[in-house]
Parts: structure tokens; sequence; C-alpha cells
């Protein structure tokens, strides 16, 4: 048995899988619930009901509505909050926040209101007279997979590698392998918009499209990806890896995927406000749309299928004008945007 307690910040899917991770390990949890009535049904009853039904959570972890409870006193803090209230939950913690404490943050997402990833966004609001060792974790990792304890692979980032290789060793089983790297923008980049190219995927198949066209929805998105990552300070192999084109392939082509879902039922005509109202879980690519569509406009990278994405999204574009749009774009060289990359390479 471990000493160390870990504070989990994040009851969904995904948290749930993580804390239960770590708990198996021998590592006591504190898990923050944001819903009083979940917080309970996780004491009595040892199960997520609302997020991750028909899995017995271990006894290592502990659930509090308090982040109090959570935060304080502990080294290394997990965040697994949705993006558009990763803001408000942080400025929670961070009374509580131990000077120079460990945030992983297993967030994917882009802030709406300043286009901030979530490194961002801590970066933004933290006293000037405390200090965080940011990390963040990401790939191709389906929570109801990873707590079935199926062969799972992901990357967690660090700009510190003492620190990478620190929550390397604290997450890594026989099921769970992560590799390290220092790429943190090029890592939440990927995370966040692989969700929006998972939304066209999803429009596509619910349209009735065949592979050919999923094929080139995801070969193109990735080319988006790897453009506005490059822009920002991301190094181009990062989305050759498992948080680029390894979460990209999941996302686009898993039936678990949420914002796959999403995509599939606007393409066969469903409103999204009825999609979300029927949802109990967050798709975070209908927020991060509008997130990564003004960002590219911001830096000046033509993103055209994420571009698209979001005008169905929130300027009521038909999804099948999109496609013709996206077809009859001007004929191009394929690697006509990838000069930048290339350029980089090669130095």
């Amino acid at each position: 048995m471990k000493d160390e307690i870990i504070g989990v910040v994040g009851a969904g899917s995904w948290g749930t899988s993580i804390a239960q991770l770590l708990a198996e390990k021998g590592y006591r949890v504190r898990l923050w619930v944001y819903e009083p009535e979940l917080c309970e049904i996780i004491r009595e009853k040892r199960e997520n009901t609302y997020y991750l039904p028909g899995y017995r959570l271990n006894s290592n972890i502990e659930s509090y509505t308090d982040i109090e409870q959570v935060v304080r006193g502990r080294q290394l803090i997990v965040m697994v909050v949705p993006s558009h209230v990763y803001r408000s939950v942080a400025l929670r913690m961070i009374p509580f926040m131990e000077d120079s404490v460990i945030v992983v943050s297993a967030t994917k997402g882009i802030e709406n209101e300043t286009l901030l990833t979530m490194e961002g966004v801590w970066k933004d609001i933290l006293p000037v007279n405390k200090r965080l060792r940011f990390s963040c974790i990401a790939g191709p990792s389906f929570a109801k997979e990873v707590i079935r304890k199926i062969p799972t692979a992901v990357t967690v980032a660090s700009h510190e590698e003492e620190i990478a290789r620190k929550v390397q060793r604290l997450f890594a089983t026989d099921y769970f392998r992560v590799y390290t790297s220092e790429d943190v923008v090029g890592l939440e980049l990927a995370g966040a918009i692989k969700n929006v190219i998972a939304i066209a995927a999803g429009m596509c198949d619910g349209m009735g499209f065949g592979h050919n066209t999923r094929a080139a929805l995801i070969t193109r998105g990735l080319a988006e990806m790897a453009r506005l990552g490059v822009r920002l300070g991301a190094h181009p192999l990062t989305f050759s890896g498992l948080a680029g084109i390894g979460d990209l392939l999941l996302t686009c082509t898993g039936d678990l995927s949420r914002n796959r879902t999403v995509g599939y039922l606007i393409g066969q005509g469903k409103k999204l406000e009825t999609i979300l109202s029927e949802m109990r879980m967050v798709a975070e690519g209908v927020k991060t749309a509008k997130s990564v569509y003004f960002l590219a406009k911001k830096v000046g990278v033509e993103m055209p299928i994420c571009e698209q994405v979001y005008l169905i999204l929130y300027e009521n574009q038909d999804p099948r004008e999109a496609v013709k749009t996206l077809m009859t774009r001007a004929l191009k060289h394929e690697l006509e945007h990838h000069r930048e990359i290339i350029m980089r390479n090669q130095c």
C-alpha cells in the first residue's frame, strides 16, 4: 500500500476510470464529485451509476463534494473536468493547493472565451507567488475500456522531464502503457482538435457516406491539426503519435465516442439542441469547434473541415452543403500547407 494520497478532480467517466486505475495500484484516491447525490451513491454503492455504471469501484477511492478535502495537502492532482468549467474549478482549488504541486491535466479542450488551452488557463489565473508543475495526458483511451483493463497506450507531456517520468511511473500498469513527451502544446491541441474532426466523421457516417469519405476526412483532419499545432509551437511529429493520429482514429471510428455520436445524429437530421439535451456526458468537440474556428482565424491557419463543423453547429449550415463546399474548393498540391512542417523538419 502506498502512503501518498492523490486528488482526482472530476468524476465523469474518464475521471472515475483514472481514479480506479490509481486505486488499484494501491494509492489512496480522493475523488471530487460535482453532484452531491452521485457522491453519496459512490460512497454507498461503490459505483458511478451516472457516468460509468456496472463497475465496482476500489475501496481506496473516497468521494467528496468539498474540493478542499480533495486538494489540500496533495502533492499530485489529476484534473478531469470539462474545459468549459476548468477555470472556475481551478480557481476554487488554488487557495488549498500546495506550492509546486504537480497537476496532471486529462481535459481535452480549448477555452471559448480566451482561446487558451488548459495550461494557458492555469498560467492566466495562478497567483505570482504560487508555482505549479503542469503536465497533460492524452492518447486513444476510452474510459470504459481502461476500467475493463483492455490494453491501452497514452502519452504524458511536461516541460520538465522529471515530472513527465514521475507521472509515467504513476500511471503505468501491465494494461496501461505510458510514453513521455515534452510537447505540452502539441498534446493539448491534438487532444482538443481531434474531437472536432470526430464530429465531422460522425456526420459523414450519419449521412451514409462510405469508408473512402471517412479515410479522407481523418487524413485531412490530421493535416489541419498539425498546421495549427506547428503554428503555435508544437512539434510536428507529435501529431503522428498517440495523442495525434492515435486518438484521432479512435475518436473518429469508435462507437464509444461521444463526439462521433453527436456528429452521426446531426448527419441523420437531428438538431444539436435536442442531441445535447439527451446526453448526460459532455461532448467536448461541440464547444471546442467554436474555439478552434476563432483560434485558426486569429493566427491565420486554414482549417476548412473545422470551419465547416463550426458553421454547421453554430450558423445553421446544412451538412450536405458543407461537404459540397469542401469537395469543390480550389484544387491544390497535397503538401501545399505542410511547407512549414517540412521546413521545420529540415532545420
